[in-house]
């Protein structure tokens, strides 16, 4: 079964995300913070990783850096969510490693359809 993981300071923006993703086939953890997504990536780190660029405790850029630092068997795919195109944000996150980027507000066929470009979802 893959991993996901959504990091975001807002739990609405979490659960809309975790009830659209979660399947069978498809495990959906939340954080709300880059601190606590880091220490849950310590333990178990998830195949793929959606981070709000806007996060009080650490930029998108950081905590992909910081997160695909890490010495586990699973690196995972890093997809930054942002609010409105800003190149310079995007540019950063995957100058860091990130794979790609996600427009904030989503609905269920664009984050389907983003999951399924990186063959997580069905």
């Amino acid at each position: 079964m893959k991993r996901c993981m959504i990091v975001d300071d807002s739990s609405v923006v979490r659960k809309v995300a975790k009830r659209i993703l979660t399947s069978n086939d498809l495990l959906v953890v939340e954080a709300a913070s880059a601190m606590e997504a880091l220490s849950l990536c310590a333990t178990d780190m998830p195949d793929l990783i959606v981070v709000d660029t806007t996060l009080p405790d650490m930029t998108a850029a950081d905590f992909t850096r910081e997160v695909l630092s890490y010495d586990a068997e699973v690196k995972p795919r890093v997809v930054i969510c942002i609010a409105e195109i800003d190149v310079g944000a995007i540019m950063r996150a995957k100058r860091a490693g990130a794979s790609g980027y996600l427009l904030k507000p989503f609905n269920r066929p664009q984050l389907l359809e983003r999951f399924r470009e990186f063959q997580m979802a069905a």
